[in-house]
Parts: C-alpha cells; sequence; structure tokens
C-alpha cells in the first residue's frame, strides 16, 4: 500500500513519529532539499500541516537519507531489527493485525532458535558433511562479531557492536558470500535472543519509522515505499516474487549448485528448494554472478546464460543492456524494481477479479496457497482490492500455481497453452473491462437483474464507486488527461470532486456522477451546490473551470429544466448510454488520438448523435 493511502487512514498523531524523522532529515539539509523547500513553501505550511500526497512527495525525496538513519540503527544489537525487517519486507506482511505481527515475530524467533541449535551442530562437529572452506568462512566471520561485540567490556562499557564495526563486518561477510539467514545465525550464537513484547516491537519499530501503526484498528503499516527502503538496508535487492520467477526459470541441475552452497538439502522438491533459497536470503546479485555456474564456466558463457534467461525466459522486450556480465545483473535489476514501482496490474481491475473468480473456483485449493505463500491473514484473499493493497499482482498469483493446474485451466477456458502459459492466461483476461463498460448504463441504474445476467458479481455499496471508475476508464480513453493527483489535491474533508479532467492553460472540466435507481436523476437544489463549491475550489487553487459535466443514467424532466436556467456552472448533462455511444463511434473512427472537449459545451443535454456526426466528418 503507498504511503499516502496509508497516511489517509490515520490520525495527526498517528503519522507523528514518522513526521519527526522526516523533519529532523529535513533539518540536515538533504541533497533535495531544494525540491523539498519548494513542496513546502507551495504549501505555505510545516510539514504536519501539507496534506498527504506532499508528505509522500517529500519522503520520496529524502530516501537515500532516511536509508541512512535506518542503517544506524542497527548498532542498537538488541534491536533484532535484523529479524524484524525480514519480517515486515515479506510479499504480504506490509499490512497486519497487531495480533498478526506477534504471531509472526513469536515463530520467527522459534524457527531462529531451532535453526541455531542445528547450525552450531554443524560447526562445531568434526565429521559434518560440511565444506571445510565453509566452516573455516562461518569460524572467521563468528570471531569477528565476537570480538566486535565484547571488546566493549574490556572498557567497562556495554557490549555493543558500533557502526563503523558493523560497515567492516558487513564488507567481511560479503566477501565470505554468507547470506543473510547465515550471517544473522552467527550474530545470534554470540548475541542471544530475547524474546521482546510486541507492544514494545511496535513501539520501537514506529519511533524508526519503519512501520506505522493505527491504534484505533489495530493495525500494523509498511508503506511500499518503505519496504523498498528496507531492502536496501538489507541489501536484499529484489522481493521475493521477483527472485521466485527468476529460479523458476533455472534447471534443477543449478538450482542444486545453490543447495550445495548453501547447505540446502538437495533431495527436497524444486519448489521447496526455491522457497528455502529464499528464505535463505542470499544475494540476488551473487546468485546470478555465481551461485549458478560451476566453477569452470567462463564469463563469456555466464554472460550468454544469464540473456538467455532474459531474452528468452523472462522475455524481456527490448533486450536489457549492459556490456559486462556485472551490468546485465544490475539492468535486470533495475528492470525488477521498475516492475514493482509501476502501479500499473497489467491487466484491468475487472479482469483480475474475473480471474481470481474463476481460478477459485476450478482450483479449490487456490485461496489457502495464495493465504500460506505470501502470509495473509484474511480468510478469503482472492480479492483484487485486498492482493493489491499488498502488491500482489495478477502475474504473482499465477507464478505459484503449478504448471499442470495452469494446463488444465486453460484447457478449460479454451486458453492456448502452447508458448508462455502465463501470458496466454493474463492476454484471455485483458477484456473484462469492456464487460463492465458495456453494463455502463446497468451499474448507474444499479440494476443487478442484468448485471447478474451478464456475468458481473457487484456488492450494492460498490456500485457508485464502480460507475465513477468507469467514467474515469471512458474519458481516459477519449483521450483526456484524468488528473487524479490534481484531484486529490484540490479536495476537502468537506467537498469532494468526483473528476477532474486537466485541459491546458490552468483550465478544468469537473465531472460528476451519480447513480439512480429506475427514475431519473432529479435532486438539482444539493447537485448544484455540489459543483458551485468545487468551482470555487479550483478557483482559490489559481484554475479555471470551463465546463461541469454531470454523467447519470437518465435525468428528470424537471432537472433538464432547472439545469437551463443556471448560467452561472456551465453546466451539461451527459446519460451512461450517450458517454458509451460516444467512446464506440471515437474507437470505431480512428481520426483522432483526443476528443475535442469544444464537442461538449453547446447543449444542456448532451446529444450523441450531434457529437458522432462531427466527429465523423
Amino acid at each position: 500500500m503507498k504511503l499516502e493511502k496509508i497516511l489517509d487512514k490515520l490520525n495527526s498523531f498517528e503519522k507523528n513519529s514518522l513526521l519527526k524523522i522526516i523533519d529532523s532529515i529535513i533539518s540536515k539539509n538533504p541533497k533535495n532539499t531544494k525540491e523539498v523547500e519548494k513542496i513546502l513553501s507551495d504549501t505555505n505550511k510545516e510539514l504536519k500541516n501539507v496534506d498527504n500526497l506532499n508528505i509522500a512527495r517529500v519522503f520520496n525525496l529524502i530516501e537515500d537519507e532516511f536509508v541512512e538513519f535506518v542503517k544506524a540503527e542497527f548498532v542498537n544489537t538488541a534491536s533484532q531489527l535484523d529479524i524484524l525487517i525480514d519480517i515486515v519486507i515479506r510479499d504480504g506482511n506490509c499490512i497486519m493485525k497487531r495480533d498478526w505481527f506477534a504471531r509472526l515475530y513469536e515463530k520467527e524467533i522459534n524457527k531462529i532458535n531451532i535453526k541455531l541449535k542445528e547450525f552450531k551442530s554443524i560447526i562445531e562437529n568434526n565429521k559434518s558433511e560440511l565444506n571445510p572452506q565453509r566452516k573455516r568462512d562461518y569460524n572467521i566471520y563468528k570471531a569477528c562479531i565476537n570480538t566486535a561485540y565484547i571488546n566493549d567490556l574490556e572498557n567497562n562499557q556495554e557490549p555493543k557492536i558500533t557502526n563503523d564495526e558493523l560497515s567492516i563486518l558487513l564488507t567481511l561477510s560479503n566477501k565470505l558470500e554468507l547470506s543473510q539467514e547465515e550471517v544473522k545465525l552467527i550474530n545470534y550464537m554470540i548475541i542471544t535472543i530475547k524474546k521482546i513484547e510486541i507492544d514494545t516491537l511496535i513501539n520501537d519499530l514506529k519511533n524508526v519509522g519503519v512501520i506505522l501503526y493505527s491504534k484505533k484498528n489495530n493495525m500494523v503499516y509498511v508503506a511500499d515505499e518503505i519496504v523498498r527502503i528496507l531492502r536496501k538496508v538489507r541489501k536484499k535487492e529484489v522481493a521475493d516474487k521477483f527472485f521466485r520467477r527468476f529460479l523458476r526459470l533455472l534447471r534443477e541441475p543449478q538450482i542444486n549448485l545453490i543447495c550445495k552452497k548453501y547447505n540446502i538439502n538437495r533431495k527436497l522438491s524444486i519448489k521447496d528448494k526455491i522457497n528455502l533459497i529464499i528464505n535463505e536470503g542470499l544475494y540476488f546479485t551473487n546468485v546470478l554472478a555465481n551461485d549458478i555456474f560451476r566453477e569452470d564456466t567462463n564469463v563469456t558463457e555466464k554472460k550468454k546464460i544469464i540473456n538467455e534467461l532474459c531474452d528468452k525466459g523472462l522475455k524481456i522486450s527490448p533486450s536489457l543492456k549492459g556490456f559486462t556480465l556485472e551490468d546485465k545483473i544490475s539492468n535486470l535489476t533495475k528492470y525488477f524494481e521498475n516492475i514493482e514501482k509501476d502501479e500499473k496490474v497489467g491487466i484491468s481491475i475487472d479482469g483480475y477479479d474475473k480471474l481470481l473468480t474463476e481460478l477459485g473456483e476450478n482450483l479449490l485449493k487456490l485461496n489457502s496457497q495464495v493465504k500460506s505463500e505470501f502470509e495473509l491473514q484474511e480468510d478469503n484473499v482472492l480479492k483484487s482490492s485486498y492482493l493489491l493493497d499488498f502488491n500482489i499482482k495478477p502475474r504473482d498469483v499465477l507464478e505459484i500455481i503449478s504448471e499442470k493446474e495452469l494446463e488444465e485451466f486453460s484447457k478449460l477456458k479454451g486458453i492456448k497453452t502452447r508458448g508462455d502459459i502465463i501470458r496466454n492466461i493474463l492476454d484471455a483476461y485483458k477484456d473484462a473491462e469492456n464487460l463492465y463498460i458495456e453494463n455502463f448504463e446497468n451499474i448507474g441504474y444499479r440494476n443487478f437483474i442484468a448485471l447478474k445476467e451478464n456475468g458481473i458479481t457487484i456488492k450494492d455499496s460498490e456500485l457508485g464507486i464502480k460507475f465513477e471508475d468507469l467514467t474515469k476508464i471512458i474519458f481516459d480513453k477519449l483521450g483526456f488527461n484524468v488528473d487524479e493527483k490534481l484531484r486529490k489535491k484540490l479536495n476537502t474533508k468537506k467537498d469532494k470532486i468526483d473528476i477532474v479532467l486537466n485541459l491546458e492553460n490552468n483550465n478544468l472540466i469537473i465531472v460528476e456522477c451519480k447513480t439512480v435507481k429506475e427514475s431519473g436523476y432529479n435532486k438539482f437544489s444539493s447537485f448544484s451546490r455540489q459543483i458551485k463549491a468545487y468551482t470555487n475550489l479550483a478557483k482559490l487553487n489559481g484554475f479555471n473551470v470551463i465546463k461541469s459535466l454531470l454523467i447519470a443514467p437518465s435525468f428528470s424532466d424537471e432537472f433538464i429544466n432547472d439545469c437551463e436556467f443556471e448560467y452561472e456552472l456551465n453546466l451539461s448533462l451527459l446519460t451512461a448510454s450517450s458517454l458509451v455511444k460516444i467512446l464506440k463511434g471515437f474507437k470505431n473512427l480512428k481520426k483522432h488520438k483526443q476528443f475535442s472537449y469544444k464537442l461538449l459545451m453547446r447543449d444542456i443535454l448532451i446529444n450523441e448523435d450531434r457529437i458522432l456526426k462531427a466527429i465523423s466528418k
């Protein structure tokens, strides 16, 4: 979930811990000081009074400094920050109930204690199958951790690892090619784990800016932007789901090479081995550069294999640039970063919902599988709105389903199985958006019977938002700039504009959407008050509203007559069916890249026939 969206859910007190950290970083003149100052001067407010959109913008500008701030907290070895960050950066742990977080923490502590016993016996047992070179690496790192931690006792000080010592230890662990899990286990062989109370944990993480917490709802939130930062702190270059995507492309002998190096049982299934590789916290760069190759593989052969995995396996087009192996791997990491930052789902939201529904109907264990894979806590997780809050997209769901099940599902739905089966499935569900647009009028009328007959299942409480979202999609398809950022900027707690169409030179069209049951829309007085308030809001922010549009399934004669006598608002009415007909005509003609807003300026009740004639000339 984006930082802005999380901040919208919190009160000013709950935001305070993060705002204090941001303020502290700003006071030290970060590298983007000028851009930060511009945002604050434009709003003419202190950070605590700035709207959530601009707080998120400021946070993105001080990202590098925030990384250093969090790194400095690792000096406090008692904080268990490594354990806690490893929990919250997993794909499904960015939104958690307090009790769920407590359960995950306890589970992680128990798991580490069990692994510690096993790990200790492997290191200390002379007859263990551990490679002697690897044992030597472990003992070197363990001795250095021990020295860094206890040398303070000689000076009668509390034992801790300083920032400088930590920097050296990180360099050492990288050179020894230790996984994060190996580093963690060796650390906790020296530093005893003490279980911390959940409220203390939440408070500590809040004060470090790692989480935001709603006391009212007992919810822990970790913003997408912060998750990416925490991965940098833990030297985890890509999200688990992207690491999994890459590992699935490898042959089993390549997977076994990784397992051999990091003491992972090679007799397990390939799926279990992949999961353990991810859970070990291996460095993506090291795996690609060294671990999947035999010792005698030269650099040219390595580059060729990586190129094939990117071009044929991941089907990245155009091919990733990079002359050296390091450049190629770096660009692949950036490619995954860009996919994660991209808010596009790959298919329509409606298509995602339809895909989840039909997958759930045919693969009965999928709900529990998704829930388990991403450690989600809801009972029913196969909902696009829910999964997208965790940044889990359609491809991420399909990638945890076995190839055999994907083939069976595809055959059942008449989807081709040759080639990239996941891509084939995604392509097949891209058109669900059109199904909703075709039922735009039925949604406006809240006609459940017609919607059900057309294969659309939707709750009554969702119809208003769906009608509004589809209106945005239609105007976007007509080539208008549906400016969501500006809409959020203009809106207040009292006055909330549905849609803002941003034209050139600070000119706007304001669009209001209304659903009605059976009869035409007829609430003129309340509607006119709304539009006047929105127009004044825009003017106060330096914008000129050149047109107000009301979209509804139909209008009463009385309402139309009242609108004809309203001169201030420059108002026009457009029915849902007319808007869909205009869209179809516009798309079929293919003559214009953008629909001319001037065609909407003349009539009170817009006639689609006149507009279709005009655009066909």
